[in-house]
């Protein structure tokens, strides 16, 4: 009886191939592992420290965010790549079966041929020893085929495994570098936007301590009954209260805050203006007093509902807490200073 290699193979095989392959994830994976991809890819410059500005964050985020995307975009086709390298196996796979089901009806029909009727089928001890040579060649070929099959299984799944994962992390680095920039975004657009500070901000501002508020959680109207500590008049004890807040925050440059005659808030002691210079006013005329312009602004506008504010005016801009930034043209353009009015 003549045993042909191949389909003693095909039997040995086909089992564990239908097996292995069946137990493969459907769904495809993404990016080649070790190909320098990572979740959170670094550009150079993406970290910014506690005195960063604005600028600082939006190049960061920006950054990061096309980074993230383009570590995703490289996976989906890795992804795809195995995908199509999956297909082309189960295709190796089902081209086999019917071979192996073939095989499958003849035991069923005639009953497993195992190694002892194969060598006992010999005609005498020459056709004996031949055929336990090509028996012992047939096993050595099938384990050297199967530890492949089983290296070759375990690399695809262990490939889709971690690739599916990295894809998870990128995916979800990409939504936290959208969410980043979108932050980044509307931190710029709180503080007046790139055409009022020209990113000479700090992304932070030092939070406030609360000003005192009523029994139902606002803000009563107060007298100026507070010695000002910057002229001979007075102010409320909110303005008194804002203005200790931000000299504590660092802001230690000129100011005034009651003034006599005149509208608004100054008479009432619930205004005050904070010069750019350490004596009188003068409009900014460099970055250092361009920055210190808006990043006091910046204190205020973040800290306006901890300190009861109305509204802020800086640099021919005026911002309330209900409509944000609007165009200023009133008798000063507070290009020199940063005026702040009290609830």
């Amino acid at each position: 009886m003549t045993v042909r290699p191949r389909r003693w193979l095909m039997l040995a095989l086909a089992p564990i191939v239908a097996i292995s392959f069946l137990a493969v994830p459907a769904s495809p994976a993404s990016a080649e592992p070790g190909d320098g991809t990572s979740a959170t890819p670094d550009e150079g410059g993406s970290s910014v420290g506690e005195n960063a500005t604005l600028d600082d964050v939006l190049e960061s985020s920006n950054r990061r965010f096309v980074a993230a995307r383009s570590a995703v975009t490289k996976s989906t086709a890795a992804q795809k790549k195995l995908a199509a390298e999956i297909k082309l196996a189960e295709g190796r796979r089902l081209a086999l079966l019917p071979e192996v089901n073939a095989i499958a009806g003849q035991q069923y029909r005639t009953g497993h041929l195992g190694a002892a009727g194969f060598l006992l089928g010999s005609q005498n001890s020459d056709d004996f020893l031949a055929k336990a040579v090509s028996l012992e060649e047939i096993n050595a070929l099938q384990d050297r085929k199967l530890a492949e099959l089983n290296r070759a299984i375990d690399d695809v799944n262990s490939k889709k495994a971690a690739l599916d994962a990295e894809v998870r992390k990128q995916q979800t680095n990409l939504v936290a570098m959208r969410k980043q920039k979108e932050s980044a975004d509307k931190a710029l657009a709180l503080v007046g936007g790139e055409s009022l500070t020209h990113g000479l901000v700090l992304a932070k501002s030092p939070q406030a301590a609360p000003a005192p508020r009523n029994s139902d959680g606002g803000f009563s109207p107060e007298g100026c009954n507070v010695q000002d500590e910057t002229t001979s008049g007075c102010v409320t004890a909110r303005t008194m209260h804002m203005y200790k807040e931000v000299k504590k925050a660092g802001f230690n440059r000129f100011v005034g805050c009651h003034r006599n005659g005149g509208p608004f808030e100054h008479p009432k002691g619930r205004a005050c203006d904070w010069s750019l210079q350490k004596k009188g006013f003068a409009p900014a005329h460099n970055a250092d007093t361009r920055t210190y312009g808006n990043n006091l602004m910046a204190f205020l506008v973040r800290n306006a509902d901890r300190l009861g504010i109305y509204y802020v005016i800086w640099y021919k801009q005026i911002w309330f807490p209900a409509s944000g930034w609007k165009s200023y043209s009133g008798p000063s353009d507070h290009t020199d200073h940063v005026h702040v009015s009290m609830l």
